[in-house]
């Protein structure tokens, strides 16, 4: 079983009469990278501001793993970079560092050149902050966020706003730290396409809601061109697929049947149920992307998503 990093337990947020969050329950693997779709205004934010400690639960709670007393203790071992980085624009890449090195008491050149070798900066450690591009500024928040070696990484839009060539760098700026360095991501992003590079776990969010906690694979399965049977009994239909060569499906549950190959002999599929006597709900063929599966399950164009 996987081991959980982070475990929200329905975290809601009400500010005055408005609900951004309501009864939100994450499951963040350690090691993973979770990606949280949802459209502007969807909460993804808020979320992540609870997460981190800048924003208080009106109700809920969150378990952080190796925390058993004050869960407000595990705040230390998170990083986060939520809206704009938080840099002097007049101070270089390296004193920017330095500054936030010196509040956690590490005061170490090799250190802080570390950080910055890390979201590929040490070339321009002496540049001014304010001179850097879009891309620059936010790997230089990434990296004011890995100061004090977190094991939980919150990013809020990361990507949002760059150049193709930023975007590739940021991703594979993540995946290198996920994959080498073992850190645990949190990401937000409307560019649903680059999230699925990225993301290997993924909660949907619509108006403060939970609509679905999935795993790639999961998404991948539900996005792939494919036969859906639906039936009261499906384990009745299973030997009429063996019985007509069909290898290639997949009993969802027990209402449910996915099938991947020979998707033009469905009226063949449907008449040979029919011949065993076995009622069918429906049957039909299913085709959608990720971006037309969260349209399907939030109604919303991803356009608008955040």
């Amino acid at each position: 079983m996987d081991e959980m990093l982070l475990v929200t337990d329905e975290l809601s947020k009400v500010y005055k009469k408005v609900t951004a969050v309501n009864s939100v329950s994450l499951h963040i693997k350690k090691g993973t990278i979770y990606g949280l779709i949802g459209k502007n205004g969807a909460g993804k934010t808020t979320i992540m501001k609870m997460i981190t400690g800048m924003a208080t639960p009106t109700s809920g709670s969150f378990k952080y793993s190796g925390f058993d007393g004050d869960q407000r203790d595990a705040y230390s071992r998170i990083g986060a970079l939520i809206e704009a980085p938080a840099l002097l624009p007049n101070l270089s890449a390296y004193d920017n560092i330095k500054l936030k090195c010196l509040a956690y008491g590490i005061g170490d050149n090799e250190y802080i050149m570390d950080k910055l070798k890390l979201v590929g900066l040490a070339e321009v450690a002496k540049r001014k902050a304010g001179k850097f591009s879009l891309g620059m500024k936010q790997r230089l928040g990434i990296a004011l966020a890995l100061v004090g070696e977190p094991d939980l990484l919150v990013l809020d839009e990361p990507i949002n706003g760059l150049d193709p060539q930023g975007i590739v760098e940021i991703r594979e700026m993540l995946l290198k730290l996920n994959e080498e360095k073992g850190i645990t991501i949190i990401i937000s992003s409307h560019i649903l396409e680059e999230l699925a590079k990225l993301a290997k776990d993924y909660a949907i969010i619509n108006n403060g809601e939970i609509l679905e906690e999935s795993t790639l694979e999961d998404l991948k399965l539900k996005c792939r061109d494919k036969i859906v049977i639906k039936a009261k009994n499906t384990s009745q239909i299973l030997p009429v697929l063996d019985a007509n060569g069909f290898g290639d499906y997949q009993a969802i549950d027990d209402q449910t049947i996915y099938i991947f190959e020979r998707l033009e002999d469905i009226s063949t599929i449907n008449m040979e149920i029919a011949k065993a006597g076995i009622p069918v709900e429906s049957i039909g063929v299913q085709s959608s992307d990720l971006e037309e599966y969260f349209i399907k399950l939030t109604g919303t164009a991803a356009g608008g998503l955040r």
